[in-house]
């Protein structure tokens, strides 16, 4: 009898209204947190598609399109994958332009810009966080200043000093003008802040020199903010298009992205396919790079903004 009273007991307060209240108030607290996290998660994964949609579908359409025969790309409604993929265009677009000069045009402007910037970065973004020097805030303004500057307000002075310099048509005219940018300098600044002093006070105390503290101990610790920064220089070198086309005048000087718009110009009536193929031809390298070492750039620049 006692058992039994006791599981009366317990199953009446168990159903007391006030006890019953509570739960379905959990019950409706948790079913509100899951509907707002189910919707959370349907925005985001909306949001990811319209991206993937907005920036894969000109990829995606650059591709198939250059297997395609013009018919083909003009067709009504759209075919999402070549009928009859040819390899007709890459041949065209390659004898169409002297697209092996261009490469190694690219490259080495693109090899040597690069080279030029990040250590320009590397060094100066070192000086304004770990020297001492007379108005280094106010030369940091100055820096900051010069971001707020469009580069086309440039291009005329440039072109007029590498024009008395005699570098029209040459390399050094190409690179030299953008072998620094203040971005770089600010971007590594803002990194070397968050690394831990205590490091390079021991380096101090052992009888380091600047040389080998930046060279020993910054480099490899802000190796993801340099490389991520190396990565956006070498994309922007490799399709820089308007300062090469104007301070070059002859085609075995010319850059890709220049060759790209020849073939617009030297066809008659725009072969799409050809130009796509050409396209391909500037986009795949650099594409296939930046996929390899993207993480490198969310987590440079990051970590870069984290402390200011």
């Amino acid at each position: 009898m006692a058992k039994a009273n006791v599981s009366t007991t317990s199953i009446t307060t168990v159903l007391t209204p006030p006890a019953r209240r509570r739960a379905d108030a959990r019950v409706e607290s948790r079913w509100v947190g899951q509907r707002s996290g189910r919707l959370a998660t349907g925005l985001s994964y909306l949001g990811l598609t319209l991206c993937v949609l907005l920036i894969g579908l000109p990829v995606y359409w650059m591709i198939i399109g250059s297997f395609k025969p013009t018919v083909e790309i003009y067709r009504v409604p759209p075919t999402w994958l070549p009928a009859a993929p040819t390899f007709d265009n890459f041949i065209r677009a390659w004898n169409s332009a002297p697209f092996g000069r261009y490469y190694l045009n690219t490259l080495i402007t693109t090899f040597f810009g690069s080279s030029f910037e990040i250590f320009f970065a590397v060094t100066s973004a070192y000086a304004f966080t770990y020297l001492r020097f007379p108005k280094k805030e106010w030369l940091f303004l100055f820096l900051l200043a010069a971001l707020m500057v469009p580069g086309q307000v440039t291009i005329l002075p440039n072109y007029l000093t590498v024009a008395r310099l005699h570098w029209i048509n040459t390399y050094q005219g190409i690179i030299v003008p953008g072998a620094s940018v203040a971005y770089g300098t600010f971007l590594l600044r803002q990194y070397y802040r968050t690394l831990p002093m205590d490091i390079l006070d021991a380096a101090k105390v052992d009888g380091a020199s600047h040389v080998r503290m930046l060279w020993s101990i910054v480099v490899p610790l802000a190796r993801p903010a340099i490389i991520s920064f190396g990565l956006l220089s070498v994309v922007g070198k490799w399709n820089d298009f308007l300062w090469p086309l104007i301070v070059t005048n002859s085609k075995e000087m010319r850059v890709l992205p220049i060759g790209i718009r020849g073939l617009i110009l030297e066809e008659g009536s725009v072969d799409w396919g050809v130009v796509m193929a050409g396209t391909l031809f500037v986009v795949l390298p650099v594409l296939i790079v930046f996929l390899y070492a993207q993480r490198y750039i969310v987590d440079g620049i990051a970590a870069g903004a984290v402390k200011g």
